[in-house]
């Protein structure tokens, strides 16, 4: 009689519930996994042979199936290896099958990957699959021990740590907890946050960079920062951490449910609490910024998914993967379609480019001449398609510092307060629909919470017919607007707010 046990399957952020079924009946020796494995799948059976015999268990020598349902879907992974090894103990009755054992099992979900000396590996994507089982009324998850953490995150499910397959046998046997159960996750406080970033005050002028970070922070809107090199371009960038309001309770199990389908999430003891910053490099592939592969893993965007996306030197990236960006900046979603399936990662990030004005950067620049040709700056600046800039909601150009030892007074601290203050009245704003932040307002919700007085229509019509904007940008430069507004804790866009919006879209722009 076959015995049946339970584990899961994680495809992107979601996963499938596999019934692991054993029987071992009469025949010569063989060991046989069906039901589409992997390499990692198949390769299982010298794991389990060894791991079983170096646990003190006897390794049957009769014929044994291992059925992985539903037979259809691909598997990937070791996670499987501790259910097919309790199923070959279950079936050869080295494990007794009671009520009780039987009960148990039944309620519970198995993953493990088995070393040759029986111990019990952690594996990747434990949160999507805790998370699955928890949806689907499971009661139980055994797991190994270095992934107890990342499973407790889950209210309501008991987990089950164990470090070896007898750890796992003797929880089947009795139900009692092999190891003591880790305390649920915790978060990383502020000052850990604060002892590894950058701080405005520390990064002399650039008061409109910092406006304009400040504006991106509370709204999060997408910004570009140009200029020549050495005027602070990538400091100003890798300092807008400090101003980012912390991650909710959901946000934390988002982000790091995502890290956690990457395989980042080993050894970790705390939520990711800190809102991701991803700097990527002009070599990364398309495969690597956007998702996909074999494993149809995530890529940088929804690695920086509720955090920021920093992309330094933003005309030296192919031309290609820029372009694959505008949808997802657009959705806030990726959609990959591979040979594999079909999968949908979020990518809720705010974009922080930067970029010189020219080749060799000084195009502009007050101080020092520029040598590159007007066809090569032309060349150059076009690398950045109309479209791509349309999604750009902030632009602004970077001088030198006339004083480059005076100390600065716009402190991450003072920024941070007001961020938090205009995050905060977006949040009630927004309290009964699904958005976050101004810059997720589509048209029906910037006419509702965005309304314009006669005066500022004025304005906006001047601006737009002597800069000839579109709609896009047009609603883009209310939203800032509506961002201005909040960090100044004004109920309703007056022509400062716009004024200044439209200075950051269009004045400084390429």
């Amino acid at each position: 009689m076959p015995c049946k046990l339970f584990s899961a399957y994680s495809i992107g952020l979601e996963a499938d519930i596999i019934e692991v079924e054993v029987d071992i009946f009469a025949g010569l020796p063989a060991f046989t996994i069906v039901g589409l494995g992997d390499t990692a799948v198949q390769e299982a059976k010298e794991r389990i042979r060894s791991a079983i015999k170096n646990s003190g268990f006897d390794y049957p020598q009769n014929k044994k199936v291992v059925n992985l349902a539903p037979a259809h879907l691909k598997k990937h992974g070791p996670q499987f290896d501790l259910p097919m090894a309790l199923g070959i103990l279950l079936a050869s009755k080295q494990i007794p099958q009671n009520q009780d054992t039987q009960n148990r099992l039944n309620q519970t979900l198995l993953f493990g990957e088995l070393a040759l000396d029986g111990t019990l590996r952690p594996v990747g994507g434990i949160l999507t699959m805790a998370l699955a089982a928890k949806q689907n009324g499971w009661k139980n998850i055994l797991v190994p021990a270095e992934n107890s953490n990342e499973a407790n995150c889950i209210e309501g499910l008991q987990v089950v740590a164990a470090s070896d397959l007898k750890q796992a046998v003797s929880w089947c046997l009795s139900g009692e907890q092999p190891l003591q159960n880790t305390a649920p996750i915790t978060t990383i406080t502020e000052t850990k946050m604060a002892e590894r970033t950058i701080d405005f005050a520390d990064i002399v002028g650039q008061e409109s960079a910092k406006r304009g970070l400040m504006i991106a922070a509370a709204g999060s809107h997408h910004i570009l920062l140009h200029g020549p090199p050495g005027v602070g371009k990538t400091l100003l960038a890798r300092a807008l951490p400090t101003i980012l309001p912390p991650l909710t309770h959901d946000e934390q199990l988002q982000v790091t449910q995502i890290y956690s389908c990457a395989g980042l999430t080993n050894n970790l003891h705390s939520l990711i609490s800190a809102r991701p910053f991803r700097e990527v490099h002009q070599s990364t592939t398309n495969i690597a910024m956007l998702g996909g592969g074999n494993r149809l893993t995530p890529g940088e965007i929804s690695l920086a998914h509720q955090g920021i996306l920093f992309l330094d030197e933003i005309a030296e990236f192919p031309r290609s993967m820029l372009e694959a960006l505008r949808q997802p900046l657009e959705e806030r979603a990726i959609h990959i379609s591979r040979i594999n399936g079909s999968i949908k990662f979020p990518a809720h990030f705010t974009l922080v480019a930067s970029m010189n004005p020219c080749p060799c950067g000084y195009f502009g620049d007050s101080k020092k001449a520029c040598t590159c040709r007007p066809s090569q700056i032309l060349s150059y600046q076009k690398k950045l398609s109309g479209p791509l800039l349309d999604r750009l909601d902030v632009t602004v150009r970077l001088e030198r510092p006339i004083n480059k030892f005076r100390t600065s007074t716009f402190s991450s601290k003072d920024a941070r307060k007001k961020v938090l203050s205009a995050r905060a009245r977006q949040q009630a704003r927004f309290a009964k629909t699904t958005i976050q932040t101004n810059s997720q307002m589509n048209v029906k919700e910037l006419t509702q919470f965005s309304s314009l007085t006669l005066s500022c229509q004025n304005l906006l019509k001047t601006a737009s017919e002597k800069l000839h904007l579109s709609m896009r940008q047009q609603h883009q430069i209310i939203k800032v607007a509506r961002t201005i507004a909040d960090l100044e804790d004004r109920d309703h866009i007056q022509e400062p707010q716009l004024a200044e919006a439209l200075q950051f879209r269009h004045h400084n722009s390429l």
